[in-house]
């Protein structure tokens, strides 16, 4: 049996041994019932030294599929070679996860009231116990998110790429886009940087539904960024399939030039030209039809879903790339690599459909 040379790790009231594995739960208080509620929380504990890195999910009840990445990551048979300390938190919004909703009971947004406080609002609260109990145990972090209720976004990273270490594992991720993305206040990317945490945040797909290349992509690029940390031993297989990520320049959002009934031309991924046709708005007899024109060239790299639309809606997110082109190429070769036939890193879960 090997040695273990590392320390075990302790959080909260518990214990884990080196080479061991425990799912924990980090009481929240209880529901209006009395019923007490907790956060889950997984912690592998390597047998050897390294990075500690927390990786979590659903700080928007209704963004799922971080839920199912961290299933799956927890299941990869790589994991059992980790060396430092995996914190995995499939459920941070217990609350929005139960009523299929991106806030808390309160109406807060929960990635807006980091740090928060022990004695604050219900948000402020939970956000303190996931800085205190989780976030202040790690060096490095990986927050999972999709895009809104009834909104797709196609699989990117949003970090603040302008520091270095930040921008290696951004790339380590292994997405097409990456989105050089300003940290905004009360946000965890933001309270992270103050603790000198490096952060990334993966954006990819639909709220409040699974989405089987969003998710493929996320556990494949959590196990690339831990490669990178080198708390994996590195994949012949992985490496062999990376892409090349491109940074946008700039990104916005096309919106409705008029109200009606939506038929979408352009799908994620898609390049547009400037002032190409991204769909058609029309009434309910076709009689009057206009249609929605891209403001820019680029990559449609988020975009709603919804037919009925309102003068004004946002339609289509629309990154700008010095080259386009490209990029395109990159993100038909993400796709390609992550069909359904295509097992990640020897997980053979049967894909969602």
């Amino acid at each position: 049996m090997t040695r273990s040379s590392q320390p075990p790790f302790t959080l909260g009231d518990e214990v884990i041994e080196a080479g061991s594995r425990r799912t924990l739960e980090l009481p929240m208080g209880s529901l209006i019932t009395h019923t007490e509620l907790h956060m889950p929380v997984h912690v592998v504990h390597g047998r050897h030294p390294g990075p500690r890195l927390f990786v979590s999910a659903a700080i928007h009840g209704d963004e799922l599929n971080g839920i199912e990445i961290v299933r799956r990551l927890l299941t990869t048979p790589q994991v059992r070679r980790l060396r430092g300390t995996l914190i995995a938190v499939p459920m941070v919004n217990i609350h929005g996860v139960i009523q299929h909703s991106r806030y808390l009971p309160d109406r807060r947004d929960l990635n807006r009231v980091f740090p928060g406080s022990p004695g604050g609002s219900l948000a402020g609260r939970l956000a303190h116990l996931f800085i205190e109990k989780i976030v202040r145990h790690c060096s490095y972090g990986i927050d999972l998110h999709t895009g809104a209720i009834h909104r797709s976004n196609l699989p990117q990273i949003r970090a603040n790429l302008d520091d270095p270490e930040t921008e290696r594992l951004a790339r380590a991720f292994g997405t097409p886009v990456m989105i050089n993305s300003a940290l905004r206040d009360g946000s965890l990317r933001a309270v992270a940087a103050e603790l000198g945490i490096t952060m990334l945040l993966y954006e990819a797909g639909e709220g409040l539904r699974f989405d089987e290349l969003s998710i493929r992509a996320g556990v494949r690029g959590v196990l690339q960024v831990m490669r990178e940390l080198e708390m994996l031993p590195y994949s012949r297989r992985s490496a062999r399939q990376a892409v090349e990520p491109f940074v946008a320049s700039a990104s916005s959002w096309t919106r409705a030039p008029e109200s009606g009934i939506m038929r979408t031309l352009k799908q994620l991924g898609s390049r547009v030209k400037e002032d190409e046709a991204l769909a058609l708005i029309a009434d309910p007899f076709g009689e009057n039809e206009v249609p929605v024109l891209a403001h820019q060239e680029g990559i449609v790299i988020g975009r709603t879903n919804l037919p009925l639309v309102n003068a004004g809606d946002a339609l289509f997110h629309i990154a700008r790339f010095s080259k386009p082109s490209r990029v395109a190429t990159e993100v038909e070769a993400f796709q390609d690599a992550h069909q359904e036939s295509d097992p990640v890193d020897n997980v053979f879960d049967p894909p969602i459909v």
